[in-house]
């Protein structure tokens, strides 16, 4: 007996059938970030070699020298850079959460961005995600740390970098709960730069008033300043105005209590705990004013998890993480 047209031993023939389509098999490269931050001497002693790192190898003046020696003395660098410990805390659980390779590169100290890529290579990286632990683009600053990373890169992996993170929501979620319900004036503060970048297009100044009324906004507040801080001794004009001059300006417009959002860091350093905490509140308190600053995000789990949801949009798709 011959079987029905177009059935062979019970499975189909014929012109009617199309092959079943081949599972896709994902194709998975290896992925490590670099997660870049300034850098902090560790020891009193280094505080020379840092600075002079900053200012091209030149040594900085002998008077400003031993100024900036005793602000780290009173931070109590003797026993370790705080910074240094936040940004390792932050590397670590940042790699924990990507379940990815994640190498610290500073700046202006060690481990060296030049030394994280090394790392990086050596550990077989195809993709490179370069993310600063800075929110806000601008080409004296962000640029400067894509121009070392690229430099050391040298075309050995792809480089996916990460520009600018100024608007990201989970940022500004954070920051937002930090204010929410706070009855002082909030000033919002960033790290000034020359005034030049203005002229020359640079974002820097954009970025931060768009966060500052992002989170202002989020937190629901009505009355917000915003200002300058750390301002370099360089001969040329800087960004203002400085919060030190603000301050004055809002006891003179009725202030009498502020709380300082800096908006342009993510971590306990120098420019915070010496340039807020000892001489914005020191003047503060000759204007009778009431001063305080909110905690910084440092190595909180939330602001982590924002840092990785960044990085985890620049990864290759699919990926481990």
């Amino acid at each position: 007996m011959h079987s029905p047209r177009g059935w062979v031993g019970g499975g189909e023939v014929g012109p009617a059938a199309e092959p079943m389509p081949r599972p896709r098999v994902p194709v998975v490269t290896h992925s490590a970030v670099i997660l870049m931050a300034y850098g902090s001497p560790d020891r009193l002693e280094d505080v020379p070699a840092y600075y002079a790192d900053i200012r091209g190898g030149r040594p900085i003046p002998p008077d400003r020298l031993g100024d900036l020696v005793e602000r780290y003395r009173g931070l109590g660098i003797e026993r370790g850079s705080p910074l240094n410990e936040i940004t390792e805390a932050t590397r670590a659980r940042l790699a924990h959460m990507l379940e990815i390779p994640v190498f610290t590169g500073m700046k202006h100290w060690t481990p060296r961005i030049a030394d994280a890529v090394e790392r990086a290579v050596a550990a077989k990286a195809e993709t490179v995600v370069g993310l600063v632990l800075a929110p806000h683009y601008s080409r004296l600053s962000i640029g400067g740390y894509r121009h070392q990373l690229e430099n050391a890169l040298a075309g050995r992996a792809e480089l996916r970098f990460v520009e600018s993170w100024h608007d990201e929501p989970g940022f500004v979620d954070l920051l937002a709960e930090r204010l929410r319900g706070t009855t002082a004036h909030v000033v919002f503060t960033a790290h000034s730069l020359p005034a030049r970048i203005l002229a020359e297009g640079d974002p820097y100044e954009e970025q931060l008033l768009e966060t500052s009324g992002l989170v202002a906004a989020r937190a629901g507040l009505a009355d917000w300043t915003f200002s300058y801080q750390s301002e370099s001794p360089t001969g040329e004009p800087w960004l203002g105005p400085d919060i030190l001059d603000h301050l004055a300006d809002l006891r003179d417009r009725g202030v009498r209590d502020v709380l300082a959002c800096p908006v342009g860091f993510v971590a306990d350093h120098l420019e915070i705990r010496w340039d807020l905490d000892t001489e914005a509140s020191a003047r503060a308190s000759e204007l009778g004013l009431g001063f305080r600053r909110i905690e910084m995000p440092n190595a909180d789990p939330a602001f982590v998890a924002v840092l990785a949801g960044i990085v985890r949009r620049r990864l290759p798709v699919p990926s481990p993480a």
